[in-house]
Protein backbone atom coordinates (compact mmCIF):
# COMPACT_ATOMS: atom_id res chain seq x y z
CA UNK A 1 0.00 0.00 0.00
CA UNK A 2 1.56 3.00 -1.44
CA UNK A 3 1.25 6.32 -2.95
CA UNK A 4 2.77 6.30 -6.17
CA UNK A 5 1.19 9.20 -8.18
CA UNK A 6 0.34 12.07 -6.74
CA UNK A 7 -1.92 15.30 -8.53
CA UNK A 8 -1.27 18.45 -8.12
CA UNK A 9 -3.87 20.58 -9.55
CA UNK A 10 -1.77 24.14 -10.18
CA UNK A 11 -2.90 27.66 -9.58
CA UNK A 12 -1.22 30.85 -9.48
CA UNK A 13 -1.55 31.94 -5.93
CA UNK A 14 0.87 32.41 -2.78
CA UNK A 15 -0.29 28.55 -1.79
CA UNK A 16 1.83 27.11 -4.78
CA UNK A 17 5.20 27.26 -3.66
CA UNK A 18 4.01 25.43 0.05
CA UNK A 19 1.74 22.62 -2.64
CA UNK A 20 4.78 21.96 -4.39
CA UNK A 21 6.73 21.02 -1.09
CA UNK A 22 4.41 19.61 0.89
CA UNK A 23 3.64 17.11 -2.48
CA UNK A 24 7.71 16.59 -2.76
CA UNK A 25 7.84 15.48 0.69
CA UNK A 26 4.96 12.85 0.09
CA UNK A 27 7.16 11.64 -3.42
CA UNK A 28 10.40 11.17 -1.52
CA UNK A 29 8.34 9.12 1.07
CA UNK A 30 6.70 6.80 -2.03
CA UNK A 31 8.46 7.24 -4.64
CA UNK A 32 5.95 9.14 -6.39
CA UNK A 33 4.99 10.17 -9.83
CA UNK A 34 3.68 13.85 -9.20
CA UNK A 35 1.70 15.39 -12.54
CA UNK A 36 1.31 19.06 -12.07
CA UNK A 37 -2.37 19.64 -13.50
CA UNK A 38 -2.80 23.29 -15.08
CA UNK A 39 -6.55 23.88 -16.83
CA UNK A 40 -6.88 26.66 -18.95
CA UNK A 41 -10.26 28.51 -19.30
CA UNK A 42 -11.85 28.74 -22.56
CA UNK A 43 -12.01 32.28 -24.40
CA UNK A 44 -15.81 31.25 -24.16
CA UNK A 45 -15.62 32.37 -20.35
CA UNK A 46 -14.34 35.93 -21.58
CA UNK A 47 -17.73 37.74 -21.61
CA UNK A 48 -18.77 40.48 -19.52
CA UNK A 49 -22.58 41.53 -18.21
CA UNK A 50 -23.98 44.76 -20.16
CA UNK A 51 -26.73 46.26 -19.91
CA UNK A 52 -30.11 44.68 -18.45
CA UNK A 53 -28.32 41.67 -17.55
CA UNK A 54 -26.76 40.83 -21.30
CA UNK A 55 -24.37 38.71 -21.58
CA UNK A 56 -21.76 39.65 -24.48
CA UNK A 57 -18.21 39.01 -25.58
CA UNK A 58 -15.92 41.38 -27.81
CA UNK A 59 -12.72 40.22 -29.59
CA UNK A 60 -10.43 42.73 -27.82
CA UNK A 61 -11.71 41.09 -24.60
CA UNK A 62 -11.77 37.65 -25.93
CA UNK A 63 -7.30 38.52 -26.67
CA UNK A 64 -7.46 40.28 -23.55
CA UNK A 65 -8.05 37.40 -21.51
CA UNK A 66 -6.42 34.69 -23.63
CA UNK A 67 -3.10 36.65 -23.40
CA UNK A 68 -3.61 36.91 -19.18
CA UNK A 69 -4.28 32.89 -19.86
CA UNK A 70 -0.70 32.44 -21.64
CA UNK A 71 1.18 34.72 -19.49
CA UNK A 72 -0.19 32.68 -16.16
CA UNK A 73 0.14 29.74 -17.44
CA UNK A 74 3.88 30.60 -18.39
CA UNK A 75 4.21 31.63 -14.99
CA UNK A 76 3.08 28.73 -13.18
CA UNK A 77 4.62 26.52 -15.55
CA UNK A 78 8.25 28.03 -15.06
CA UNK A 79 7.50 28.15 -11.34
CA UNK A 80 6.86 24.64 -11.51
CA UNK A 81 9.95 23.48 -13.76
CA UNK A 82 12.23 25.77 -11.58
CA UNK A 83 11.14 23.97 -8.42
CA UNK A 84 11.13 20.52 -9.83
CA UNK A 85 14.97 21.10 -11.09
CA UNK A 86 15.93 22.88 -8.00
CA UNK A 87 15.01 19.67 -5.99
CA UNK A 88 16.78 17.25 -8.48
CA UNK A 89 13.73 16.03 -9.58
CA UNK A 90 13.72 14.63 -13.41
CA UNK A 91 10.73 15.58 -15.22
CA UNK A 92 8.83 13.23 -17.72
CA UNK A 93 8.02 14.07 -21.20
CA UNK A 94 5.38 12.00 -21.34
CA UNK A 95 3.01 11.25 -18.48
CA UNK A 96 1.90 7.51 -19.75
CA UNK A 97 5.63 6.69 -19.37
CA UNK A 98 6.70 4.17 -16.19
CA UNK A 99 9.73 5.64 -14.53
CA UNK A 100 10.64 4.60 -10.84
CA UNK A 101 9.80 7.98 -8.94
CA UNK A 102 10.28 10.47 -7.40
CA UNK A 103 9.41 12.49 -11.21
CA UNK A 104 7.07 14.88 -12.36
CA UNK A 105 5.38 15.92 -15.13
CA UNK A 106 3.20 18.91 -16.57
CA UNK A 107 0.05 18.52 -18.21
CA UNK A 108 -2.72 21.11 -19.56
CA UNK A 109 -6.34 20.93 -20.01
CA UNK A 110 -8.45 23.82 -21.88
CA UNK A 111 -11.37 23.55 -19.60
CA UNK A 112 -14.08 26.61 -18.09
CA UNK A 113 -14.09 25.26 -15.09
CA UNK A 114 -11.99 23.49 -12.40
CA UNK A 115 -14.21 20.34 -12.88
CA UNK A 116 -11.38 18.28 -14.51
CA UNK A 117 -9.43 17.86 -11.08
CA UNK A 118 -12.29 15.93 -9.64
CA UNK A 119 -12.47 13.52 -12.96
CA UNK A 120 -8.88 13.87 -13.42
CA UNK A 121 -8.11 12.87 -9.52
CA UNK A 122 -9.82 9.72 -9.71
CA UNK A 123 -7.02 8.25 -11.23
CA UNK A 124 -4.29 9.15 -9.16
CA UNK A 125 -3.95 7.70 -5.09
CA UNK A 126 -3.31 11.35 -3.66
CA UNK A 127 -4.24 14.72 -4.73
CA UNK A 128 -2.19 17.88 -3.06
CA UNK A 129 -4.14 21.21 -3.12
CA UNK A 130 -3.62 24.60 -0.98
CA UNK A 131 -5.59 25.77 1.90
CA UNK A 132 -8.30 28.10 1.00
CA UNK A 133 -6.72 31.75 2.73
CA UNK A 134 -9.36 34.07 3.62
CA UNK A 135 -9.25 36.93 0.89
CA UNK A 136 -7.03 35.27 -1.58
CA UNK A 137 -7.34 33.59 -5.13
CA UNK A 138 -11.07 31.85 -4.54
CA UNK A 139 -9.92 28.98 -7.07
CA UNK A 140 -7.69 27.39 -3.87
CA UNK A 141 -11.10 26.59 -2.48
CA UNK A 142 -12.72 25.79 -5.92
CA UNK A 143 -9.97 23.11 -6.76
CA UNK A 144 -10.52 21.66 -2.99
CA UNK A 145 -13.81 21.53 -3.15
CA UNK A 146 -13.65 19.52 -7.16
CA UNK A 147 -11.00 16.97 -5.26
CA UNK A 148 -12.97 16.48 -2.07
CA UNK A 149 -16.59 16.17 -3.54
CA UNK A 150 -15.63 14.70 -6.63
CA UNK A 151 -12.52 12.75 -6.80
CA UNK A 152 -13.25 9.88 -4.45
CA UNK A 153 -9.93 9.70 -3.54
CA UNK A 154 -7.95 11.40 -0.40
CA UNK A 155 -6.93 14.99 -0.33
CA UNK A 156 -3.65 16.64 0.93
CA UNK A 157 -4.02 19.64 1.91
CA UNK A 158 -1.25 21.91 2.41
CA UNK A 159 -0.69 24.75 5.12
CA UNK A 160 0.09 28.62 3.96
CA UNK A 161 3.95 28.20 5.14
CA UNK A 162 5.87 24.91 3.78
CA UNK A 163 5.81 22.21 5.87
CA UNK A 164 9.14 20.25 7.06
CA UNK A 165 8.19 16.46 7.47
CA UNK A 166 4.92 14.57 7.09
CA UNK A 167 6.01 11.51 8.79
CA UNK A 168 7.77 11.98 12.37
CA UNK A 169 3.88 12.12 14.16
CA UNK A 170 0.79 11.82 12.81
CA UNK A 171 -2.48 12.63 14.67
CA UNK A 172 -5.93 11.44 13.90
CA UNK A 173 -9.03 13.40 14.71
CA UNK A 174 -11.14 10.93 15.41
CA UNK A 175 -14.94 11.10 15.86
CA UNK A 176 -16.43 7.73 15.12
CA UNK A 177 -17.63 8.55 11.59
CA UNK A 178 -17.85 7.04 8.68
CA UNK A 179 -15.75 9.57 6.56
CA UNK A 180 -12.94 9.26 9.43
CA UNK A 181 -12.81 5.53 9.33
CA UNK A 182 -12.14 5.65 5.36
CA UNK A 183 -9.52 8.77 5.50
CA UNK A 184 -7.86 6.37 7.95
CA UNK A 185 -7.77 3.35 5.40
CA UNK A 186 -6.62 6.00 2.55
CA UNK A 187 -3.69 7.35 4.72
CA UNK A 188 -2.30 4.00 5.78
CA UNK A 189 0.60 4.39 3.85
CA UNK A 190 1.96 7.72 6.03
CA UNK A 191 0.21 5.68 8.69
CA UNK A 192 3.03 3.21 8.43
CA UNK A 193 5.84 5.40 7.51
CA UNK A 194 5.61 7.66 10.40
CA UNK A 195 7.86 7.28 13.54
CA UNK A 196 4.77 7.94 15.51
CA UNK A 197 0.61 7.94 15.64
CA UNK A 198 -1.67 9.14 17.93
CA UNK A 199 -5.44 8.76 17.99
CA UNK A 200 -7.13 11.76 19.34
CA UNK A 201 -10.95 12.28 20.64
CA UNK A 202 -12.52 15.54 21.78
CA UNK A 203 -14.67 14.67 25.11
CA UNK A 204 -18.57 15.10 23.96
CA UNK A 205 -17.95 15.41 20.05
CA UNK A 206 -18.88 12.67 17.57
CA UNK A 207 -21.35 10.13 16.38
CA UNK A 208 -21.58 7.07 17.95
CA UNK A 209 -18.74 4.78 17.03
CA UNK A 210 -15.78 2.52 18.20
CA UNK A 211 -13.68 4.57 20.84
CA UNK A 212 -9.98 6.51 19.95
CA UNK A 213 -8.42 3.53 22.23
CA UNK A 214 -10.06 0.83 19.77
CA UNK A 215 -8.82 2.77 17.12
CA UNK A 216 -5.29 2.70 18.10
CA UNK A 217 -5.49 -0.67 18.85
CA UNK A 218 -6.72 -1.94 15.36
CA UNK A 219 -3.31 0.06 14.16
CA UNK A 220 -1.32 -1.44 16.41
CA UNK A 221 -2.42 -4.97 15.01
CA UNK A 222 -1.03 -3.38 11.71
CA UNK A 223 2.41 -3.08 12.48
CA UNK A 224 1.86 0.91 13.82
CA UNK A 225 3.10 2.60 16.81
CA UNK A 226 -0.77 3.98 17.85
CA UNK A 227 -1.28 5.63 21.09
CA UNK A 228 -4.46 7.75 21.89
CA UNK A 229 -5.83 9.88 24.24
CA UNK A 230 -9.12 11.52 25.08
CA UNK A 231 -9.17 15.13 25.09
CA UNK A 232 -11.70 17.50 27.03
CA UNK A 233 -13.23 19.84 25.38
CA UNK A 234 -12.78 22.82 27.57
CA UNK A 235 -15.23 24.77 25.80
CA UNK A 236 -13.88 24.90 22.44
CA UNK A 237 -14.91 24.10 19.22
CA UNK A 238 -14.23 20.50 17.91
CA UNK A 239 -12.15 21.77 15.11
CA UNK A 240 -10.02 24.38 16.86
CA UNK A 241 -9.53 21.82 19.81
CA UNK A 242 -8.40 19.06 17.23
CA UNK A 243 -5.78 21.69 15.97
CA UNK A 244 -4.92 22.68 19.15
CA UNK A 245 -4.34 19.37 20.44
CA UNK A 246 -2.30 18.21 17.12
CA UNK A 247 -0.03 21.29 17.75
CA UNK A 248 0.44 20.43 21.67
CA UNK A 249 1.42 17.20 20.76
CA UNK A 250 4.13 18.14 17.94
CA UNK A 251 2.20 16.49 14.83
CA UNK A 252 3.54 17.40 11.34
CA UNK A 253 0.56 15.83 9.36
CA UNK A 254 -3.32 15.32 10.70
CA UNK A 255 -5.60 13.07 9.62
CA UNK A 256 -9.65 13.90 9.47
CA UNK A 257 -12.61 12.92 7.67
CA UNK A 258 -14.63 15.75 6.13
CA UNK A 259 -17.80 16.99 6.22
CA UNK A 260 -19.39 13.93 9.14
CA UNK A 261 -21.83 16.99 8.97
CA UNK A 262 -23.76 17.73 5.94
CA UNK A 263 -21.48 20.66 4.52
CA UNK A 264 -24.88 23.23 4.22
CA UNK A 265 -25.20 22.62 8.25
CA UNK A 266 -21.31 23.01 9.00
CA UNK A 267 -21.83 26.41 6.35
CA UNK A 268 -24.92 27.79 8.49
CA UNK A 269 -23.55 26.66 12.12
CA UNK A 270 -19.87 26.43 11.81
CA UNK A 271 -18.28 22.88 12.29
CA UNK A 272 -14.66 21.08 12.56
CA UNK A 273 -14.47 20.45 9.12
CA UNK A 274 -14.50 24.39 7.84
CA UNK A 275 -12.96 25.60 10.84
CA UNK A 276 -9.89 22.90 9.93
CA UNK A 277 -9.94 23.97 6.48
CA UNK A 278 -9.84 27.67 7.48
CA UNK A 279 -6.85 27.63 10.33
CA UNK A 280 -4.59 24.77 9.92
CA UNK A 281 -0.92 25.28 9.94
CA UNK A 282 0.17 21.68 9.21
CA UNK A 283 -0.85 19.49 6.39
CA UNK A 284 -4.19 17.60 6.48
CA UNK A 285 -4.84 15.06 4.86
CA UNK A 286 -9.16 14.55 4.10
CA UNK A 287 -11.36 12.89 2.47
CA UNK A 288 -15.30 12.36 2.17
Amino acid sequence: MTMKTILIPIEESAGLASMLDTALLAARQFGSYMEGLYYQPTSAGAMVVAGEGLVVTTPELVESVERQDRERRTRVHDQFNQFMQGHGIAMVAQPDAIIEGPVAAWVEEETPNSEIVGTRSRVFDLSVVSRPVRGANIAAMSILEAALFEGGRPILIAPPVPPKSLDQHVVIAWNGSTETARTIAFSMPFLINSAKVTVISIDGFGVSGPSCAEVARQLRRNGIAADHRDCPSLKRQPGRAFLEEAAALGADLLIKGAYTQSRVRQMIFGGATDHILSNAEIPVLMSH
